[in-house]
């Protein structure tokens, strides 16, 4: 299998960051994974509310969260494991995750 791609954090962008994030289901899937510290399968996020979201819908989801800088993915076995990153992209951008994930958590009031 082909090594994943993960910005230094040196290199992560204020612009991918919200990019990745204006997807309403990104940034729930984002929220999740801070929340728990670690996220052991992506199936683990499948479902959005009440929405399913599709297996190829999911890995580039990942994708787009992991080449933003956000996420840590590592692979154990045949499962995909998920860290955030949150605490690097504070100390980069202090300030910018918590407005944003802010307003989303104010969205969904």
């Amino acid at each position: 299998m082909r090594p994943l791609f993960h910005p230094a954090i040196e290199d992560v962008q204020p612009e991918a960051i919200l990019h990745a994030l204006s997807d309403p289901r990104r940034a729930a899937i984002f929220a999740r994974i801070t929340k728990a510290g670690c996220v052991e399968a992506c199936s683990a996020v499948s479902s959005v509310g009440d929405q399913v979201i599709p297996k190829s819908s999911l890995s580039s989801h990942f994708k787009v969260l992991r080449e933003a800088g956000l996420i840590r993915c590592e692979r154990h076995g045949v499962e995909m494991r998920n860290h955030s990153r949150c605490a690097e992209v504070e100390a980069r951008f202090p300030g910018l995750l918590s407005a944003i994930m802010n307003a989303y958590a104010a969205r969904l009031s």
